[in-house]
């Protein structure tokens, strides 16, 4: 089948460079890719799994209550801070 595609620039640059490298035809590279390209377009989107944060245990709270800021800051930087 004969076809005209306009490239962009970028794409015929890539395109260029693998021909060169790989000393192929412009028409087998292409073909190449497109087939790929069709291949990874029509297969069904990879699972990813969800990632979870491991828990650890903190211990205790130190502090009666957490309402007072100014006795949080005195338990975590000493009396000093009051």
């Amino acid at each position: 089948m004969r076809t005209t595609l306009t490239l962009e620039t970028d794409v015929a640059a890539l395109l260029e460079r693998i021909r060169r490298e790989r000393k192929l035809s412009l028409k087998a590279l292409v073909n190449e890719a497109l087939r790929q390209g069709l291949k990874q377009l029509t297969e069904p989107p990879a699972r990813h799994t969800t990632y979870q944060t491991p828990t650890v245990s903190l211990g205790r709270c130190l502090l009666n209550s957490l309402d007072d800021v100014s006795e949080a800051l005195a338990v975590a930087e000493g009396e000093s801070f009051r």
